[in-house]
């Protein structure tokens, strides 16, 4: 293990005396799932005797009163909260504000939650809990997002309880938030020795916040010096990560190909609920547009009407609305995206048509999806429109063993390579020797494989470090 030193260099930065006693006496009480693996290493303060920006937050901070007859604020502390690690991503950050009057007492609280922040108020309680005067925030498990209750965390939709913690383990890789853009740079291979780092921290939380911690003195720092000090510290895990996770432990994406067809039709509803019970982490849907212009999930450009007269119909000559009174007919888009978010599964959206690219970027902006989005194409110059326009990632697949991945990729600015190779004989996955996937990934892309299902083959393809790998049964794709 390499030796942990980069501590000592944010550790050195102290808060003087009077601003390191009141933040220690004002550091919030958090609370945290009876399964949680991870807690806060340090916080970074910023002290506000006056209304300002927040250096760490999108926010303007205002001591005026919260609500009309309310106090205001003499002073409010900012406590930006730094873990190592959150269960989806390397590193996490989250805020808790707690406003003080003129006598110094506790006036009210704020924290945030998965980019936004509101007010702390418990139920049954006229401001934020507190114990030992210090305000009680509970955290999300393993999200860590913050709340004035433990009820406040269960999940809406009863299905997706312990998803987030137990199958997207390290989906999001190496987050880079908008503080650090520019800063921090994910790639596929940081993406994927985050997410294999994280994967024997899987847990079904028990929603019991028994585990409690309160950041002291010793572990305050300025907010300057904790900013200055996270890209090492990023360095430092990345090059950890590197040295200690061997091909035996790597954990590539499983998408279900279509969902999951070996259980459920292509492209369905139905589909999409069987790859999330299956473990699956994304979904590969096909998208084609119909008359109208409505990103339609096909496969195919035509459409096989049933019954005993079966005709083979363009989808873009049917408009939405007549395929909208065949429930048997291709889904929306829409439809299919909403529940990927309710079952909170990343998309794989391989692009059939050009023409769907905008309409299909348009819901999954209004669905605030499109961060959980890869764009795919067998088409180059669909690739480079995905992401011209979206500013994500996008794939590029192709055939042909003899293709040149790297220039291929970079000729349209995917950040993945997609050889379909699944039918170039029983061990397609020798093809992927090493020289192939040391340039491929020394180029900083990384690659997502054919859609399959043999046990053998599917493991020689962990180990080779695939960014992912595509199945018909999505429970295949499980590690030992």
């Amino acid at each position: 293990m390499l030796a942990d030193r980069s501590l000592d260099r944010v550790l050195i930065h102290r808060l003087d005396a009077a601003s390191a006693a009141l933040a220690a006496r004002w550091s919030p009480e958090l609370r945290f799932d009876r399964h949680e693996p991870f807690f806060p290493l340090l916080a970074g303060v910023t002290l506000f005797d006056a209304d300002g920006p927040s250096p760490s937050f999108p926010r303007q901070i205002s001591l005026a009163p919260a609500t009309p007859g309310a106090r205001a604020a003499a002073q409010v502390i900012e406590y930006a909260i730094w873990w190592d690690w959150d269960i989806g991503h390397l590193y996490e950050l989250e805020h808790v504000w707690v406003y003080l009057d003129a006598a110094g007492d506790l006036l009210r609280c704020e924290a945030s939650a998965h980019g936004s922040f509101a007010e702390l108020r418990a139920p049954d309680t006229p401001g934020v809990a507190r114990h030992a005067g210090r305000p009680v925030v509970y955290a999300e498990p393993g999200k860590h997002a913050f709340a004035a209750s433990a009820a406040a965390h269960r999940p809406a939709v009863p299905r997706t309880t312990g998803r987030a913690t137990r199958e997207l383990v390290g989906n999001a890789g190496l987050l880079v938030t908008p503080l650090f853009r520019g800063v921090l740079q994910r790639t596929p291979r940081r993406d994927l020795l985050a997410r294999s780092y994280l994967t024997p921290f899987a847990f079904d939380p028990a929603y019991a916040f028994e585990q409690h911690r309160c950041l002291g003195a010793a572990q305050l720092v300025p907010w300057a010096a904790l900013c200055d000090w996270i890209p090492g510290r990023i360095a430092w895990w990345l090059a950890r990560l590197e040295h200690e996770l061997g091909p035996e432990h790597y954990e590539p994406w499983r998408i279900g190909h279509r969902g999951a067809p070996a259980y459920a039709p292509d492209n369905s509803l139905a589909g999409i609920d069987a790859a999330a019970r299956l473990g699956a982490q994304l979904v590969e849907l096909d998208v084609q547009c119909s008359a109208d212009g409505v990103p339609l999930a096909a496969h195919d450009a035509v459409w096989r009407v049933p019954g005993r007269d079966a005709a083979w119909l363009p989808l873009d000559r049917l408009d939405a609305a007549t395929l909208a009174r065949r429930p048997e007919a291709p889904a929306t888009l829409e439809t299919l995206v909403q529940r990927c978010r309710e079952q909170r599964l990343g998309i794989y959206l391989e692009l059939k048509d050009g023409r769907a690219i905008e309409p299909a970027l348009t819901v999954l902006r209004r669905q605030g999806w499109l961060e959980h989005t890869i764009g795919a194409s067998f088409r180059p110059d669909w690739v480079a429109e995905w992401v011209a326009q979206s500013a994500g990632p996008g794939a590029v697949l192709f055939a042909g063993r003899h293709v040149d991945p790297v220039a291929l990729a970079r000729g349209c600015g995917a950040e993945y390579v997609h050889p379909c190779w699944e039918r170039l004989g029983p061990r397609p996955d020798a093809l992927l020797d090493d020289a192939w996937m040391q340039r491929v990934t020394d180029a900083g892309l990384g690659v997502i494989c054919w859609h399959e299902e043999r046990p053998p083959v599917i493991a020689a393809l962990r180990r080779r470090g695939v960014a992912g790998i595509c199945s018909d049964r999505p429970e295949l794709l499980r590690g030992p």
